[in-house]
């Protein structure tokens, strides 16, 4: 079948997903955001996934958030107070919240969130906030947090799913089931999900700041092919899209029906290398770092931006863009140097083509870096044999060392912590590579501990130093992050985290 005829039917199909028409402009209270990927579980202990957290922003309020300049502003928390030595975190909460059940969102019930994210099987929050020794309820609308040592990441991580209250009642009840039904405290309510193909949320009446929701009910829709989301964006079956193609940013620039806000990634795109996950990758870029160092020069990142994003990513090296200010100036993008990449591979006894299982998510603009990749490593000596996988699967993969390379985004946090220490302390939830380095961990750890931006990018510069010479992620770009609706929905506000803000959303004439 040819392109034309895959593109024909996926946009076929695509209509058929939607096939109702939309609402009059007036009257319309639903609206309808296509997503790019399929989220995995909606439970804020547990979920991982950038489209999970464009999802939760509309069912779990955070304690705290962060505005326009990426400053950290009060959201369920109404402000908080930090003792001298940096050990004692107190935080005042805002009346009057009620979760999704009715419970009381209270100090006994932050309580508990923070201690299920600490303490749960399966967690992905225990490592981003581990300093917390102790929650303590001092009043119905005060707790107190008792930290390990003094935590300078803390704020910034309580303003993601870290930060996410869940319904103590609820989450008893529900057990592990918690997250196939979300009750937290944000301005919709979780209704339905239907795997690969819609969830559902509806406006909750009692919400705290109720009257800056209008729109009844969200349907958000899983479809990969950006192309088919942009087609259903222009059909008007979608009124929200994120990430549209880089490609595609002049013509929707000249559709008058379109508004479009394009933001850089806070996070990056790279490719986590399986170390010592798992003896596949003990065979392979465990053997030697210098494998690592010739891949990673082995690749032309100012083309593949060009190739593939038409000059609109940012090349970069680590994890932090380079207009970050912990960005580390002394370790610039590399350029290409593909006679020095081959010394390396012969230095560390690799005779021949090195093959290597690269799982690719399923995504169409991932799947043509992976490609362009796949062309410029082999003039090093590798051979990347893409696999492409569903993204969901994906992670679960990676998660038992079943691969080699892992084409991974990581859609970033405001605090250099929050896109390092997880990925490469040794023995943590995310770190699929396997990687691990007490000289790392020391570092990383000591970060942690300086409210300085001057100490602590010190810090991060001696980490850089190990990491950028036997990490295990490869930095390759930051991605540009375009979210674009329909002229009919107002009031949205592109934020630097590139997630979602459903409050204040309208309609034209709603």
């Amino acid at each position: 079948m040819t392109k034309l005829k895959l593109l024909t039917a996926a946009l076929l199909a695509a209509g058929a997903l939607t096939a109702a028409a939309p609402a009059s402009h007036a009257q319309q209270s639903v609206l309808r955001i296509g997503l790019a990927e399929d989220p995995d579980v909606l439970d804020p202990s547990r979920g991982r996934t950038y489209v999970g957290r464009i999802v939760f922003a509309s069912i779990c309020d955070k304690l705290f958030d962060i505005d326009d300049k990426l400053n950290i502003v009060p959201q369920l928390a109404l402000s908080h107070e930090t003792s001298a030595d940096g050990l004692t975190v107190t935080i005042k909460l805002r009346p009057g919240v009620k979760f999704h059940d009715g419970e009381p969102m209270d100090a006994e019930a932050v309580k508990f969130s923070l201690d299920r994210h600490l303490t749960m099987q399966g967690s992905f929050r225990r490592p981003e906030i581990s300093a917390i020794d102790k929650v303590e309820v001092v009043d119905p609308l005060t707790v107190k947090l008792t930290l390990k040592q003094p935590f300078s990441p803390l704020l910034a991580q309580l303003t993601d799913r870290a930060g996410m209250m869940v319904s103590p009642k609820a989450a008893r009840e529900a057990g592990e089931r918690f997250g196939s039904a979300p009750v937290c405290a944000g301005p919709y309510r979780f209704v339905e999900r239907v795997q690969q193909d819609r969830i559902i949320v509806e406006r909750f009446a009692d919400y705290w700041d109720k009257d800056k929701v209008t729109i009844q009910r969200i349907e958000y829709r899983p479809i990969t092919d950006a192309t088919v989301r942009l087609a259903n964006l222009r059909s008007g079956q979608l009124d929200l899209i994120e990430r549209a193609l880089a490609t595609d940013i002049p013509q929707i620039r000249t559709n008058a029906q379109l508004r479009m806000a394009v933001g850089v990634d806070l996070g990056y795109q790279g490719i986590t290398l399986n170390i010592a996950k798992s003896d596949a990758g003990r065979q392979a870029f465990g053997r030697d770092p210098r494998i690592i160092q010739a891949f990673s020069l082995a690749i032309d990142r100012q083309a593949l931006n060009q190739v593939v994003f038409n000059g609109s990513a940012m090349p970069g090296n680590q994890w932090v863009n380079p207009e970050n200010p912990y960005f580390q100036s002394r370790h610039p993008v590399p350029q290409r140097d593909v006679a020095k990449a081959r010394q390396l591979m012969q230095a560390a006894g690799v005779r021949g083509p090195l093959a290597i299982d690269f799982m690719v998510p399923n995504n169409p603009e991932v799947r043509q870096v992976a490609e362009v990749l796949q062309a410029m490593t082999a003039e090093a000596g590798f051979d990347l044999k893409i696999r492409v996988t569903e993204f969901a699967t994906s992670l679960q993969e990676a998660e038992q060392g079943r691969y080699q390379a892992y084409m991974l985004n990581w859609s970033g946090r405001t605090d250099p912590d929050g896109n390092s220490y997880s990925f490469h302390a040794c023995n943590q939830p995310l770190n699929y590579s396997g990687y691990c380095s007490q000289a790392a961990d020391a570092l990383l750890n000591e970060a942690r501990t300086k409210t300085s931006q001057a100490e602590r990018k010190a810090i991060y510069e001696k980490l850089s130093d190990i990491l950028l010479a036997e990490g295990g992620i490869v930095y390759l770009y930051h991605r540009p992050v375009v979210i674009v609706h329909s002229v009919r929905l107002e009031g949205f506000k592109a934020l630097p985290d590139g997630l979602v803000r459903v409050v204040g959303l309208r309609f034209r004439g709603n």
